[in-house]
């Protein structure tokens, strides 16, 4: 007996003779479709515009700027450094600390140098007696001269009496008027003040040589006068040095020195970083600097401050790349070379300081400079 097959009425087939329902396709989908494509079309017009737009901008810049994220505040930094050793007596400043020209900033015990000064103030005491000495010695010696030119004069005036006394003599005895004992004693006379005169003369040229000595010495005193004088004046220089001063105005930094620390000459006690001078040194590509002159305006961005923008104009060019500074320079003469583009360093400064924003030395900074 043949089983029923139920069909089931969501999928029951349409009666014989019933009129098929007609194909209706996707029209309204289609339709948008089509209505979307134009609007992407406009928006890739529109991004290839503007990008082309900007594109072309960048392109003019750089025709007319040139660029370097390599540069760097640098400014005065002044090393602190005793010219005499000595242990460390008071420092008078601390890190990052305002200071003017002149200020105090560490003291080294005086008390070595101070005994020098006075041995050196002793010695010129010394040489300056010596010379007060050798100065009375020449006036011994002219005074010796002028005995001796006296003795002269005397031995003149007698000589000149005895020689009329032997005249009178002579005709006296000629005449037999006096003995011949009497000319004999106006004769021997006469030799003795003659040889007196001569000892005279004797005296003077030696006295006059004595002058001459004398004077030497005194030549000898006052050269070692000078020069316990130039000793002290150093003496007295090496105890100035045991004050140590800043050289000029700035900010105290990398301080590292103690009371009671020794310390030798030479040796950084710290750093004096000058407050009111700072320029920038840019490191561009040498492939950069054709068109590059000095007095050019320079925009400068400093990263420390985002939001700001600075003015200044290019100063001067170095004379070599800053490979040539370098510890130890390439030799392109060994063979082995590889051409790499040089930097030139150029130094840029600001047309002025803006004293909310200050530029400290080691800031990173982008220069861009308007050669055209």
């Amino acid at each position: 007996m043949a089983t029923p097959v139920h069909q089931d009425p969501a999928v029951a087939t349409p009666p014989a003779g019933a009129a098929q329902p007609p194909y209706e396709p996707e029209i309204e989908e289609q339709a948008e479709g089509r209505s979307k494509r134009p609007i992407i079309f406009i928006i890739l017009a529109l991004v290839l515009l503007v990008g082309g737009y900007f594109g072309y901008q960048r392109y003019q810049f750089g025709q007319t700027h040139e660029e370097t994220d390599d540069a760097q505040v640098e400014g005065d930094v002044y090393p602190i450094l005793p010219r005499v050793g000595g242990p460390v007596l008071e420092v008078k400043v601390q890190d990052n600390q305002v200071v003017k020209k002149g200020d105090v900033l560490a003291t080294l015990d005086p008390a070595d140098y101070q005994q020098r000064v006075n041995a050196a103030e002793a010695a010129l005491a010394a040489a300056q007696a010596n010379v007060v000495a050798a100065r009375a010695a020449v006036g011994t010696a002219q005074a010796n001269v002028s005995s001796a030119q006296s003795s002269i004069g005397v031995s003149d005036a007698t000589r000149a009496k005895l020689q009329k006394d032997l005249k009178r003599s002579q005709f006296l005895r000629k005449e037999d008027i006096i003995p011949q004992s009497d000319l004999d004693a106006v004769q021997a006379n006469l030799k003795s003040t003659s040889a007196q005169r001569a000892t005279a003369a004797n005296q003077v040229n030696v006295a006059r040589q004595q002058v001459l000595a004398a004077q030497q010495q005194v030549a000898v005193a006052q050269a070692v006068v000078k020069q316990r004088q130039a000793d002290l004046d150093n003496a007295k220089l090496q105890l100035s040095y045991t004050t140590l001063v800043a050289p000029g105005n700035g900010i105290v930094s990398k301080k590292n020195v103690q009371p009671g620390q020794v310390v030798s000459p030479g040796q950084q006690l710290m750093g004096l970083v000058a407050s009111s001078q700072t320029w920038i040194i840019a490191n561009f590509k040498e492939t950069q600097l054709e068109t590059m002159k000095v007095g050019q305006p320079v925009k400068i961005e400093v990263d420390a401050y985002p939001h700001e923008e600075f003015e200044g104009h290019v100063e001067s060019l170095s004379a070599a790349t800053g490979a040539r500074f370098a510890l130890l320079p390439p030799d392109n003469a060994s063979g082995n070379f590889v051409k790499v583009t040089q930097r030139v360093p150029v130094k840029i400064v600001l047309d002025k300081l803006d004293p909310e924003h200050p530029l400290r030395a080691g800031m990173s900074v982008v220069a861009t400079v308007k050669v055209k």
